[in-house]
């Protein structure tokens, strides 16, 4: 394992010997055409600690290039074109020594994490594609993680930043804070595993959500007021706090939007919406927000119902948790192999690489291709020439390229915006890098947190349920795959510009003139519809 204590966590989370990720690149023999050219503060304390206090993430060296696209022999679930040089099956080689799982691969069923969602054990004895072995892992509702591990961190009062000597005299209280409420919750249960989230929400109460409220009013007194509700929704809402904060600026400075105004929470997890429908709700009609306020208890992706009236839809720290597939590359041929996981009889993981694309990873391709005019990175050498040249010089150097991790939940995603949410305008924030990734292009933080520390590990085959999957987001890239499904304009801009813009930045300077609204999160980015 990655260290010893994360060995000891293992032991302790399941109670035998830590399970193992093995990997097999299987090669299929059919005959295919090729892919032509083709802040985090390190805090110890919050869920993911990703902010970046005034500091610079490095990115990792990637190549970007101009691909052609060419077509597929192949799509997963087709019948593959075969020649007489094929074999009877396929061959497989192996990164490593280890069991060979070639025979359980042909006979375990396919599933995926929607037929999951019904089981209270996790699965054994079946293989998925990457994407359903991280949503399962991330949303099933008996063990997933987000249906588990739901404590998210409130500092209590909001901070006085005026009154703060500057930027660490804030990450000391901060700490502080963290302290005295996991305290408090050991108090009462002590839990060594115990996963805290944090969010700038939280964080810059109530400044965070006041200038995203500017943002609403403003952006929605100039297109559809006075003729349309002002009609809001948000995925993933947490506590509540972005929503009461909106809540109370609109009803504080125009009670005429605030009449017309309709907030709804979309939450996926039945404990978070639980704990919302009961603690949120109180809240929210303490302050007389009752009649504004409902809470639907669904995924968004099993949205049936159709949206015609124009609304704002917000996601904020969202797209990191959606789920993706992962291909690697033949370094000869640059054709794509998509990634699947076996889940033998004891519980071990094994990854297989098929020369298949099911639809979805397929259109995902496709629509990139088109959206970016063939310019995105790729997790390979764009020369073919200093390729086979590493081959020749090199004849045990590895023929697939290292993974790349595509965003093929975030394309459905914006299916059921252009489907269901015709007139909707996205308000959207994540990171655009992270630390502590694992290998390969577009790759996740995989961590859990065990004693009050952040435990990362490089592979997202882990124990489903007890670690976080979190992405960044490659804002130009997803910038330009939405306008292609939805036909929508947007804009993209840092978190500091948008907060420029619509926060008053007045209330989160320090004394020394710091301002930790603006630094804390140098890695996060925003899209808006325009």
């Amino acid at each position: 394992m990655d260290s010893p204590l994360l060995t000891q966590l293992f032991r302790q989370l399941f109670r035998h010997p830590a399970c193992q990720s093995r990997r097999y690149l299987a090669t299929a023999t059919t005959s295919t055409t090729p892919l032509a050219g083709s802040p985090h503060h390190e805090h110890g304390h919050g869920r993911r600690t990703r902010a970046h206090p005034g500091g610079h993430v490095p990115r990792r060296q990637q190549q970007q290039q101009r691909r052609t696209m060419a077509t597929r022999d192949t799509v997963r679930g087709e019948q593959p074109r075969r020649n007489e040089r094929d074999n009877k099956h396929w061959q497989q080689r192996s990164e490593m020594f280890s069991v060979d799982m070639t025979e359980e691969y042909r006979k375990y069923p396919t599933v995926t994490a929607h037929e999951l969602r019904s089981r209270r054990e996790r699965p054994r004895k079946v293989k998925m594609l990457m994407r359903d072995f991280i949503e399962d892992s991330l949303y099933n509702p008996h063990y997933g993680y987000f249906s588990k591990q739901v404590v998210i961190f409130s500092p209590g009062k909001p901070f006085h930043f005026n009154a703060l000597p500057d930027e660490p005299t804030f990450y000391a209280d901060v700490g502080r804070r963290y302290t005295e409420f996991e305290d408090a919750l050991d108090a009462h249960a002590h839990d060594d595993t115990r996963q805290i989230w944090h969010t700038p929400t939280e964080l810059f109460r109530p400044y965070y959500g006041e200038s995203i409220a500017r943002y609403l009013m403003s952006n929605y007194i100039m297109t559809t007021y006075p003729y349309h509700d002002l009609i809001i929704y948000e995925m993933g809402a947490g506590r509540g706090t972005l929503m009461l904060n909106i809540l109370d600026y609109i009803r504080d400075n125009e009670h005429s939007i605030y009449d017309r105004t309709k907030y709804k929470i979309i939450e996926i997890s039945t404990s978070l919406a639980a704990m919302q429908t009961s603690q949120m709700m109180a809240d929210a009609a303490s302050r007389g927000h009752a009649s504004k306020v409902e809470i639907i208890n669904k995924s968004i992706f099993d949205w049936d119902e159709r949206v015609s009236s124009p609304c704002f839809f917000l996601a904020m720290e969202v797209f990191d948790n959606f789920a993706h597939d992962v291909v690697r590359y033949d370094l000869s041929s640059e054709e794509p192999l998509q990634g699947t996981v076996l889940i033998d009889e004891a519980g071990d993981f094994f990854e297989f690489y098929e020369p298949v694309l099911d639809p979805v990873a397929a259109r995902y391709m496709r629509v990139r291709h088109a959206a970016t005019g063939g310019r995105y990175p790729a997790p390979y050498n764009s020369s073919r020439f200093l390729r086979n040249l590493k081959r020749k010089l090199m004849p045990l150097s590895p023929s697939l390229s290292e993974p790349e991790y595509m965003p093929t939940r975030l394309m459905q995603f914006f299916d059921i915006l252009e489907k269901h949410f015709p007139a909707h305008r996205l308000v959207t924030s994540d990171f655009h890098t992270l630390p502590d990734t694992i290998k390969g292009l577009n790759s996740p933080v995989v961590q859990t947190r065990y004693q009050r520390r952040m435990v990362p590990v490089s592979t997202p085959l882990v124990h489903q349920g007890y670690f976080d999957i979190l992405f960044p987001t490659d804002f130009r890239i997803m910038e330009a795959v939405y306008g292609a499904i939805t036909g929508k304009l947007t804009r993209v801009m840092s978190h500091e510009d948008f907060m420029r813009s619509w926060a008053y930045l007045q209330d989160t300077q320090t004394r020394s003139g710091e301002n930790p609204l603006l630094s804390w999160y140098k890695n996060a980015g925003m899209m808006v519809t325009v």
